[in-house]
């Protein structure tokens, strides 16, 4: 079945995973590996990155708590570090996967948790731009894998191209794995990225054109 629309998520799809990063973050610590993913996962709706991405605390705030969270697990994390991981570097493949996406006149949204507004400036600003809307969990007050967030992005997204852009006419792509089952609990065409390849790849059979390598 073809979709006429996408949705996008940002960290792990479009650009870089910062997974790695923790990881690296992790190894020079002398961490246990995997530690920062264990510690996000756990309480995922009341956690502090929970309450980070959805604005209820600021840098400081989140800093303390999170580093709580960790010396309550018998480790100490330096929050400072975390959040330098994730800064991602975009992944070329999947911006031009997009830009086709454009140019074929399919409505694009874009669906990201984050802590702070999205700047449009820069190699990113030019990346919004392809978007027909872009939900960011910072400024929205609620965050993934909460229902209302993806309902949000499909109405922000009916209401940018002025047509209904339904559940199961829509793409979803994900890096996440519990971020992907509230998408299709709502009808939604879900792709878990892993490899922007293989991604591209499921993508590409859904739309029914080429995205992954040549046009």
């Amino acid at each position: 079945m073809r979709v006429s629309a996408v949705v996008f998520d940002l960290g792990g799809v479009l650009t870089e995973s910062p997974i790695t990063k923790f990881a690296a973050y992790e190894a020079e610590a002398g961490l246990p590996e995997g530690l920062i993913v264990r510690l996000n996962s756990t309480d995922p709706h009341t956690n502090a990155w929970a309450r980070f991405e959805r604005n209820e605390l600021d840098v400081a705030g989140f800093s303390a708590a999170f580093e709580a969270e960790a010396a309550a697990a018998g480790h100490r994390v330096d929050a400072a570090r975390v959040l330098e991981a994730l800064r991602g570097e975009l992944r070329v493949e999947m911006v031009a996967a997009v830009r086709r996406l454009r140019e074929a006149g399919l409505p694009l949204a874009l669906l990201s948790n984050n802590v702070a507004p999205m700047e449009r400036t820069g190699a990113l600003g030019e990346l919004l731009a392809l978007f027909d809307a872009v939900v960011e969990s910072s400024t929205e007050g609620v965050r993934k894998p909460e229902p209302e967030i993806y309902r949000r992005a499909l109405t922000r997204l009916s209401e940018a191209v002025g047509r209904a852009v339904e559940p199961h006419h829509c793409a979803y792509l994900d890096d996440l794995g519990i971020n992907l089952k509230p998408a299709r609990s709502l009808g939604m065409h879900t792709i878990k990225v892993v490899e922007p390849g293989a991604a591209l790849a499921e993508l590409s059979a859904l739309v029914g054109f080429r995205l992954d390598g040549d046009a």
